[in-house]
């Protein structure tokens, strides 16, 4: 049997070695006891200062939250805080709120509720923290309320509430990639903040503000300050990832001493040269995506694409105010793996949206068969508090919506089996997530961490999490694949 071996990225390999010259310094034994005693003492001056310096943190939400609170707990701990993960311990504690639907804004209300039932003293930030009469009608007991990426101001109520610490740059060491809530091995990479878009079931500009991007240069610096700290895949993030540099029209800045433009293409371009996976998120169907394919199929950045469509019945999308018609992105995607075989599309779609029928669903199911996406999540339709979708007419009932959600995963079960199995027999490079007591759990460029499937090897434990190996697939399920070890 013939195997495909896939490679989304293949490294150059070095065909000579370094041999590292050692050398001696004759330093006085005096010297060095004198210098280990002062900064003994050094070190326990710091942490009788640090005493009572301690915050807990709790982050809710999206990955775009989870760079925020990335952001925040690097400050404290720049600052010489010391984060702790019991709420005994702090001092104070913080909660990094999510409030996009429903659900999401009654966990972050009770998870407020339990931080102060437990500790007592607590400061709100994100998402839901724009609605803060909504947090202090129910818990008017919090210290503090502030907006998503209000970075400065949670600083500045901690400060008021827990005394800075005398820092001790020598001991207080964070790394200069900065506190990561994600595994050492891959982290999530933020482009730009807010949204210009006003899709009627969403309430993140309002919370969040218009499109706002960062300078291409910090982007890339933060990317190769990861990447030096071991990070082996990038994920890109953002509202929108296809439209960054809009807001600023993709004005020239610079990077490692070279003029880059702020825009999704040379972004990428730039990326590709880290050596590391990157994985593009939450990207538009605008026209310059077609540019990027070219980059995916060869090698530079990943083949995969997570692409938001919501819905494919073109009076639906008119409702939702989002942009596109099933036909155009039908074509589009076949044009796209012509292009990139390889490539696969991930995307989350609405049932259950105010006036959908039952014809509009059924066009919904027909999309999904023909554009056979690889990776698909669906939820219901869920009013949120602020979104104009809410004063739509003719809101569907509640037993249709879960009749709806469970044929839609139905179909979308049987064309994820079938894309699996045909993968059973050909090779992958795997990045290993980690090792349990069944083996190694691991991912190839078809899946983003958390939200697609896995690659299991059984039985088989000699790996660390972010080695990377060559896998044969032996087994498929619905979602996720199960392989053995082949030689590079």
């Amino acid at each position: 049997m013939s195997v495909e071996k896939f490679d989304p990225k293949t490294p150059a390999k070095s065909g000579s070695s370094i041999a590292k010259e050692s050398t001696t310094l004759d330093i006085p034994a005096k010297m060095i006891e004198e210098q280990h005693n002062d900064a003994v003492k050094s070190s326990e001056a710091n942490l009788a200062a640090n005493q009572g310096a301690k915050v807990g943190f709790v982050s809710l939400g999206c990955p775009k939250n989870l760079v925020d609170s990335e952001r925040i707990l690097t400050q404290l701990r720049t600052e010489g805080y010391d984060v702790v993960n019991s709420y005994d311990d702090a001092e104070l504690v913080i909660v990094n709120t999510c409030g996009f639907i429903d659900s999401a804004v009654k966990e972050s209300l009770d998870t407020i509720g339990e931080a102060l039932a437990e500790n007592g003293k607590v400061l709100v930030t994100g998402c839901l923290g724009a609605k803060e009469d909504e947090i202090t009608e129910i818990h008017p007991n919090v210290l503090g309320v502030t907006g998503p990426h209000a970075y400065d101001e949670v600083l500045n109520q901690v400060h008021e509430h827990v005394a800075k610490p005398k820092h001790n740059p020598l001991i207080d060491l964070v790394p200069d990639h900065g506190v990561k809530l994600t595994p050492k091995h891959y982290a999530y990479l933020k482009i730009s903040e807010g949204c210009n878009h006003r899709c009627t079931f969403c309430i993140i500009p309002s919370m969040r503000g218009d499109l706002d991007s960062r300078p291409v240069g910090d982007v890339l610096g933060e990317a190769k300050r990861l990447v030096n700290a071991g990070v082996k895949e990038l994920l890109v993030i953002s509202q929108d990832t296809s439209a960054y540099g809009v807001d600023v029209k993709h004005k020239t800045d610079f990077w490692d001493g070279m003029p880059v433009k702020t825009h999704m293409q040379q972004l990428c371009e730039e990326l590709a040269k880290q050596g590391v996976w990157v994985r593009l998120h939450y990207v538009y169907p605008y026209p310059h995506v077609d540019n990027i394919i070219p980059l995916m199929a060869e090698g530079k950045i990943l083949p995969y694409l997570d692409i938001p469509f919501q819905h494919a019945n073109k009076r639906i999308l008119k409702l939702m105010k989002r942009p596109g018609s099933s036909d155009r992105v039908l074509e589009r995607i076949k044009k796209w793996r012509e292009i990139c075989p390889e490539l696969v599309i991930r995307s989350t779609f609405i049932v259950g949206f105010p006036g959908e029928t039952e014809e509009e669903f059924e066009e919904l199911l027909e999309f999904l068969k023909e554009a056979q996406i690889d990776r698909v999540g669906c939820f219901k339709y869920s009013p949120v508090e602020g979104a104009t979708a809410n004063g739509l007419p003719d809101h569907v009932p509640e037993d249709v919506m879960e009749d709806r959600l469970q044929r839609f995963m139905a179909v979308q079960a049987e064309i994820s089996a079938e894309k699996l199995q045909a993968r059973i027999g050909q090779e992958y490079l795997i990045l290993v997530d980690e090792v349990n007591e069944l083996g190694i759990v691991g991912r190839s460029y078809m899946d983003a961490p958390e939200v697609d499937g896995k690659v299991y090897l059984s039985d088989d434990y000699d790996a660390e999490p972010g080695d990377q190996l060559w896998v044969q697939i032996i087994h498929a399920d619905e979602h996720d694949v199960w392989g053995v070890r082949v030689e590079d």
